[in-house]
């Protein structure tokens, strides 16, 4: 196998710093997705507020209840236009997180797995005679660790279409309240 230890252990570190990389990489991305998310909630709140108290301000100025009435439902269309517009925008964010999130981690993972195979090459080339089952051994674990990751991610990417199509629903279904 390694002709050292010195080998091993300098394999060993490459990989597990590798390893912390990636998921500083990703923690990075999720971490500045959460603050777009953040921002654009603080955003929306504070509008909320003052469209709100400019709301009250109008109804208590009405000069009878049909025409606070009307105050109140001339409100309505732009409260709803609102709601659509965040709901667009925080699907925007999630789209960009997820992309985001998908092409580092394929990225890291397909040069985790070039470099596992360069480590795995030169292992079995000093092979002992008689060992080569323990060797394919690991060769199909690691293999099979990388199908489980392929796995994983297909079924992030299903999750993430699933809210992205229940995102747009909701989003059609208040653009059609506020047609009525």
């Amino acid at each position: 196998m390694f002709q050292n230890p010195e080998q091993f252990a300098a394999a060993t570190k490459a990989l597990f710093q590798f390893q912390l990389e990636t998921f500083n990489t990703l923690t990075e991305k999720a971490v500045h997705g959460l603050e777009q998310v953040v921002e654009l909630n603080i955003h929306t709140a504070k509008t909320g507020v003052e469209d709100s108290l400019a709301a009250s301000k109008a109804v208590s100025q009405a000069s009878d209840p049909k025409a606070a009435l009307d105050v109140v439902a001339a409100r309505l269309q732009p409260g709803m236009a609102a709601t659509n517009a965040y709901n667009r925008q925080l699907t925007e964010i999630i789209t960009e997180i997820h992309n985001e999130f998908t092409r580092a981690a394929e990225a890291h993972v397909a040069e985790a797995k070039n470099n596992l195979s360069a480590l795995i090459e030169d292992v079995t080339k000093n092979v002992k005679p008689g060992s080569e089952n323990a060797v394919e051994i690991v060769k199909s674990a690691i293999e099979n660790a990388f199908k489980g990751y392929e796995q994983v991610t297909s079924a992030t990417r299903n999750a993430v279409a699933a809210v992205d199509q229940q995102i747009a629903k909701v989003s059609a279904q208040a653009e059609e309240a506020t047609k009525k």
